[in-house]
């Protein structure tokens, strides 16, 4: 009959505790930029019309690169009044109107000439980008194996220093998984600095300008609780 250790720690079947963790810095694999589209007119029509218009023509640029382009989202809309300062009765001055318009790009050779363009757009503000890895990138796989490696390590290390071995693997989970430990937010993918925001710009038809634009790497981070059982040490 074979002798399965116990899944807790006994003083022929002593349990060793450890934390396995890694953090690796990879390229990013996306850029998103935010891209806030604005039009005010003396009516709600004008200004519907011309946000219309400027969002059609950012949806449209947009579309013109392709595969570069992962994704493209249309986010709030809105079209609000602006009332006279003074005066008892509810006048309308304007109406300023407001669409969101979300875009992930893959090709960051293409990021800068796109994010200059927009900028240059009438009435749009662009602000970005924000580099990121997409949910199903390998980097965070390869970070949750290296934990499990430096978690293997270091109760090794652990059972070597008493004269031991590792003889069985008790548990293996991630941080907070089973309320073994409060759980550590994973940091946010960082902002890009060297983005550009503008209001306004020419109405003409933009040059090809090429804002550079240097991708920041990430940081992945992964940790792991890991619990072993080891041979009798040699005390």
């Amino acid at each position: 009959m074979t002798d399965t250790p116990p899944p807790y720690g006994t003083p022929q079947h002593p349990r060793v505790a450890v934390r396995g963790e890694a953090r690796i810095e990879v390229e990013p694999e996306t850029a998103h930029i935010s891209i806030t589209v604005t039009a005010r007119g003396k009516d709600r029509r004008t200004a519907l019309e011309d946000l219309t218009r400027r969002n059609a023509h950012v949806l449209e640029l947009a579309r013109s690169y392709g595969p570069a382009v992962e994704k493209l989202e249309t986010g709030a809309l809105s079209i609000t009044p602006e009332l006279t300062k003074h005066g008892r009765d509810e006048k309308v001055r304007a109406h300023h109107g407001r669409v969101h318009v979300t875009v992930v790009l893959n090709d960051f050779t293409a990021l800068g000439e796109f994010t200059t363009r927009i900028a240059d757009l009438d009435m749009t503000r662009i602000n970005g980008p924000w580099w990121g890895l997409r949910p199903d990138s390998p980097a965070h796989a390869n970070a949750r194996r290296q934990a499990v490696h430096e978690a293997v390590q270091r109760a090794r290390e652990y059972a070597d220093a008493l004269g031991a071995r590792l003889t069985a693997l008790v548990e293996l989970a991630d941080l907070g998984a089973e309320n073994t430990a409060p759980a550590i937010p994973m940091p946010a993918a960082p902002g890009g600095t060297r983005g550009r925001a503008a209001y306004g710009g020419a109405t003409t038809e933009p040059t090809a300008l090429d804002l550079d634009l240097e991708p920041q790497r990430q940081t992945v981070h992964a940790q792991v609780n890991a619990r072993f059982t080891m041979s009798p040490p040699r005390l």
